[in-house]
């Protein structure tokens, strides 16, 4: 077995090398979603195509390259079918005839094999890289109902075969896109980043000698699995269920329900989701391998988030997701906006663990909130942008997180499975036709409660440009993040496009197909925000005068949901009112 300090190193350079192939992606891409949203994931992965470290950028992508990759060697091609200077590319959800791809259309997987000295295959260099455009209906998102509508579709076939480049399929790529230039500097960027996944594992090797690099790969796995059934151990056998909603508003058929039920028994948890409702003819279904990641990513939030992330964590979770479901979703349906579901099942997966492990979980968050359009403007955007010279832009809108038992919930905070920053406005005013008005903190649209969530965000643009195709998507529309232990419901999500004008035309669904804008029209997001825990007249009177003093929570609200009086002037609480309002309550309880 190796010692604790070898161990220790060599996984710190496994992690580094991925970290530095996730940085060379973000410092080489030419779109915004990559190089300031930082939508890409890298992974290095031994010769048995087992998980040795991943870079910490989005987190629906954990372990999402792993199905992929065993896929292409169960499949497609087989190690010895593999060279030095081979790059293997696929963007196909539904590649190997399962939901094991790629997670959507525009995630394409770039898959490196690396070779010894000898040339011996010893590991492979894995990245994923979201493309602003691949193709399909529109440039930004729609309610699409196939695959086909999502763009090309690319089964796992060799970019590089022995270091040649197939030009062939490089110009096919290429000649289906709106925008070339973005989809070639970055894929370029990709086949950096690999280069360095291979560059930086032949250095580990070099160093400590491939013998030495696999013993410690083996202990390095049993550690982290060892770990993770320690944490496991002190669950409570049992079985824990729970039910959430998504597109909750009625609208594209909805509202549909995801089941779970967890099941603890000794050192093994299993994740069960059946009961789901089946998958729909609609974007939102989610590939196997994505829901996989979610629910890899909630593990680690119940768990040690320090554990080193590889196979080894896996080996003790068992994820049953019924083909056919809107959790294991099958060939042609769409699943572009896959991620409606995948946020809710962490949601799904907290709700049901509520009572086995209170310590650990959360109150629902705010979900996920996006929007994309496309304009043109040739006088103040002439350069750039599709062939047509349309431009496009798009980004994440995070609002609330949900509260914790032991802290507050954080605001306007990319939310669980997303983790993307929040790209500068001057960024996006540089490169498309656009002006943000408008991005706040909405003062009073916490989940009260001892620890209160994080607030909604408002956000407000305008179209400086002509043609305008609009499309967005948001969560808790209807039914807002539920608060636990006794916390309240957060605020439910809006989209308002004109606010204020004669034309105001207030968007009744979360997600649906495009909006044609004109110039000057306006876009306002309201978020969610997320459930609190606990008893609001429980808070702090400190943290609730402090939250006043800053402008969230107004006076009113402070007297009203929390039960302290703050006077509006000194902001000083009335520690005598604040005792008899909830003296009172508590005896009215």
């Amino acid at each position: 077995m190796s010692n604790a300090i070898l161990l220790e190193v060599v996984n710190n350079a496994l992690r580094s090398v991925a970290e530095q192939m996730s940085a060379t992606m973000v410092r080489s891409s030419y779109s915004t979603i990559v190089k300031e949203m930082m939508d890409c994931s890298s992974a290095v992965f031994d010769s048995q195509g087992r998980l040795l470290a991943e870079g910490a950028n989005v987190p629906i992508h954990l372990n999402c390259l792993g199905p992929c990759l065993n896929t292409v060697l169960t499949k497609y091609f087989s190690r010895e079918e593999m060279n030095p200077g081979d790059l293997i590319l696929t963007n196909h959800p539904y590649a190997g005839g399962e939901s094991l791809g790629s997670h959507h259309t525009k995630d394409l997987i770039m898959i490196a094999p690396v070779f010894s000295d000898e040339e011996a295959l010893i590991a492979f260099s894995v990245t994923m890289l979201h493309h602003k455009d691949v193709g399909g209906v529109w440039t930004g998102d729609s309610w699409t109902v196939e695959i086909w509508q999502e763009g090309f579709l690319m089964e796992p076939v060799k970019l590089y075969d022995k270091g040649v480049r197939n030009e062939a399929l490089w110009n096919v790529i290429l000649n289906n896109t709106r925008n070339p230039r973005d989809m070639k500097g970055d894929l370029m960027a990709q086949i950096s980043a690999c280069n360095i996944g291979i560059k930086g594992f032949r250095q580990i090797v070099k160093k400590y000698g491939l013998e030495l690099v696999n013993a410690v790969v083996e202990d390095l796995l049993s550690y982290s699995e060892r770990l993770t059934r320690n944490e496991i151990r002190r669950i409570k056998d049992g079985r824990y269920e729970h039910e959430e909603k998504i597109l909750d508003d009625g609208f594209q058929g909805g509202p549909y329900t995801l089941k779970l039920t967890v099941i603890v028994e000794g050192d093994n948890i299993t994740f069960d989701y059946t009961g789901t409702d089946k998958q729909i003819r609609g974007p939102i279904n989610s590939p196997l391998s994505a829901t996989i990641s979610a629910t890899y990513y909630t593990m680690r939030c119940i768990t040690n988030a320090h554990i080193p992330s590889n196979q080894g964590c896996h080996r003790p979770i068992t994820v049953v997701a019924p083909e056919g479901t809107l959790v294991n979703c099958t060939m042609p349906i769409g699943c572009f906006q896959r991620m409606v579901t995948d946020h809710i099942l962490v949601d799904l997966i907290m709700g049901a663990m509520a009572h086995a492990i209170p310590d650990k979980v959360m109150a629902d968050s705010c979900g996920t909130n996006y929007d994309f359009c496309s304009g043109t403007n040739l006088e103040t955007h002439p350069r750039g942008g599709e062939v047509n010279h349309r431009q496009y832009w798009g980004e994440i809108v995070p609002g609330g997180l949900g509260a914790r038992p032991h802290s507050d919930g954080v605001s306007i905070m990319s939310c669980h499975v997303t983790n993307c920053p929040i790209p500068p406005l001057e960024a996006q005013e540089i490169e498309a036709p656009m002006l943000f008005i408008e991005r706040s903190i909405l003062p009073d649209s916490e989940g009260a409660g001892k620890f209160r969530s994080g607030f909604a965000q408002r956000r407000k643009w305008q179209l400086l440009g002509y043609d305008g195709i609009f499309s967005h998507v948001s969560q808790k529309s209807k039914i807002p993040p539920q608060g636990i232990f006794g916390g309240l419901p957060g605020e439910t999500s809006q989209w308002i496009i004109n606010e204020g004008k004669k034309n105001e035309q207030v968007l009744e669904y979360a997600m649906g197909d495009v909006i044609f804008l004109n110039y000057g029209d306006t876009v306002t997001c309201i978020t969610a925000s997320g459930g609190g825990c606990g008893n609001p007249f429980e808070r702090d009177p400190e943290k609730v005068r402090e939250d006043v003093e800053m402008g969230l929570v107004s006076v009113e609200r402070a007297k009203e949901t929390y039960g302290v009086v703050i006077d509006s002037e000194t902001f000083e609480v009335d520690v005598n009112e604040t005792a008899k309002i909830r003296e009172h309550a508590g005896r009215n309880h």
